[in-house]
């Protein structure tokens, strides 16, 4: 029986989105035609738009449905000559320079918000940003349906967001921009999505990720996402007891209440796993968008660790339907396999 930790990688398709994306496949018409069939296509983006409006807090803003969060943060930062830090995902990354310094707790510094974007939560070590008022952007992607997020009241002129973080389809993804906001298109054609984004829209996924968003909300309020953390802690504190070596990476800050991401000196993230994929665990060694390739964290190393801790992190991210049972036999199977580690880096020194 497999085990599934690694939700920021993408976490499973939530019912609710699987429904509305089957019921969304039986409209036939274009959602830009003009006729019966047209208009309902086009109501079911209408209603998406509004659920994922509800659910980040973003009424009046203009939702510009993409292909996912990476074309959404080319679509607001190509050219715009805008600043970020080397802790953003390489979707930011690459259409910014790297200057915003980082502490060691991985918290970022802007003197300029309107030419800098920062991230709202770190997908790797799940620390949380406070945004300036006036920041052009925010990467919104991890903390969308797990953080109580009001994006007309974050400070943030554009914010990017992705339906399989949240339980919906991948290959669906938004830019949220406040109302006014000129953003240039960098596809262009029939002038879909208010202009912004060309090309007949996505109609299956865009029910999904309105259905997944009107979910994620209702668990967040209900307080799903509590009982989640309340399941991290019990994990790193099983860990901290067995492996005292082991260090915690940003817990002594505000952090996503799923993540966690730990450094064990000397044993390779990619080892790591390996090991607990082949115990029937699925996790990370960081972000899962660099084509399958594990390698030390650029985000660690922003924050001070060295080149080998770096490269000894393992992430574990929990989902809303994660149990007590999962985080302790991973903690079992992973404690049992950092014994085998140590006493072999013993006998070998």
């Amino acid at each position: 029986m497999r085990c599934y930790l690694d939700h920021n990688a993408t976490t499973p398709l939530r019912p609710e989105a699987r429904d509305a994306m089957i019921a969304a496949m039986d409209i036939a018409g274009n959602p830009s035609s003009v006729h019966t069939e047209g208009r309902a296509a086009k109501s079911i983006i209408e209603r998406a738009r509004g659920q994922i409006a509800a659910a980040l807090g973003a009424e009046g803003a203009d939702i510009i449905f993409t292909s996912g969060a990476t074309e959404a943060a080319a679509l607001a930062l190509r050219d715009y000559g805008i600043s970020c830090a080397e802790i953003e995902h390489d979707a930011v990354t690459s259409w910014c320079d790297t200057s915003l310094p980082v502490d060691t707790n991985g918290h970022v510094r802007t003197d300029d918000p309107a030419r800098s974007a920062i991230q709202f939560a770190n997908s790797e070590t799940g620390v949380i940003q406070t945004l300036p008022d006036g920041l052009y952007m925010s990467d919104m992607t991890q903390a969308f349906g797990k953080l109580p997020i009001a994006f007309n009241w974050s400070g943030a002129q554009m914010a990017i967001v992705s339906a399989h973080k949240l339980g919906g389809p991948k290959g669906i993804g938004a830019l949220i921009v406040k109302r006014g906001t000129d953003i240039a298109a960098q596809i262009r054609g029939g002038g879909q999505e208010m202009g912004r984004r060309s090309g007949t829209e996505n109609l299956i996924g865009i029910a999904g990720f309105g259905a997944a968003a009107q979910a994620a909300a209702r668990d967040l309020a209900d307080g799903a996402w509590e009982r989640v953390e309340k399941l991290r802690n019990i994990l790193e504190k099983a860990i901290e007891q067995s492996a005292n070596k082991t260090i915690f990476v940003g817990n002594a800050v505000s952090r996503l209440p799923n993540t966690s991401m730990f450094v064990t000196d000397g044993w390779k993230g990619e080892t790591q796993v390996m090991q607990m994929d082949l115990s029937g665990f699925a996790v990370s060694a960081g972000s899962a968008c660099s084509s399958g390739k594990v390698k030390s964290s650029r985000v660690l190393r922003a924050m001070g660790l060295s080149e080998t801790q770096a490269a000894s992190a393992l992430r574990v991210s929990l989902g809303v339907n994660t149990t007590h049972d999962d985080v302790m036999q991973f903690a079992e199977t992973w404690i049992a396999h950092v014994n085998k580690f140590q006493a072999r880096n013993g006998a070998n020194r």
